[in-house]
């Protein structure tokens, strides 16, 4: 796995790492799975050139991966250590199940696309991402014959707590999730489950695709 800088417009991976250090990310292990993880690998070959660019960019099926920044504060904001089981609801890319995998003993991560899924799959294999199991599926009813998880990561915008997540969330685990309206600015939440109850804290705003229900029947 190389991990040369790759040129973007001028934003090379190291620029890159400085400029999240410089807004505010400070957990060294998270920084180091950025580091290790090839974003340009994860991009549409149209986008390489911008894979380090601060910005999120369009992967098949009408979906998104999601900028940097926002893929290191949700993995900084989740606390991930070595010996967690990780569930992740919308694969896309598997940029973020890639970093995960750095962090995590087991990441499991559910994909309502079938392309979407199969192409994330021989991607993290080729590049070595053992660690990660991509399942195609229904992002809002997990995978409970995996669970208990100890984190939860939903990387699209959920109207509400999903409750098959919730029942899937081990004592004193977190679920990290965008909540609020479908095409209008949300909250990053975070949910820490402690004596069968969630504890709340709203985290900053955001905009992700919608959490949809259901497989997709095509694509």
């Amino acid at each position: 796995m190389s991990k040369q800088p790759h040129d973007a417009d001028g934003v090379g991976r190291m620029q890159f790492l400085l400029d999240l250090r410089r807004r505010g990310i400070a957990d060294l292990a998270v920084l180091r799975a950025l580091d290790e993880v090839p974003r340009e690998h994860f991009v549409d070959a149209r986008f390489v050139d911008a894979a380090y660019a601060d910005q999120a960019l369009p992967i098949a099926c009408g979906q998104t991966i999601s900028q940097p920044y926002m893929v290191a504060y949700m993995t900084e904001q989740l606390r991930v250590r070595p010996e967690h089981r990780v569930l992740e609801i919308g694969t896309g890319s598997g940029y973020q199940a890639a970093v995960l995998s750095r962090l995590a003993r087991e990441v499991v991560s559910v994909e309502r696309y079938r392309t979407l899924a199969d192409t994330a799959r021989l991607r993290l294999t080729t590049l070595g991402y053992h660690n990660v199991d991509v399942i195609v599926g229904d992002g809002f009813a997990g995978v409970p014959d995996r669970a208990p998880f100890d984190r939860i990561i939903v990387t699209a915008a959920a109207e509400a707590i999903p409750d098959a997540l919730v029942a899937q969330l081990a004592e004193g685990g977190i679920l990290l999730l965008p909540l609020g309206p479908h095409g209008g600015t949300q909250l990053l939440v975070r949910l820490t489950k402690t004596a069968g109850t969630l504890e709340r804290e709203d985290l900053i705003a955001v905009r992700f695709v919608p959490l949809l229900r259901g497989q997709a029947r095509e694509l």
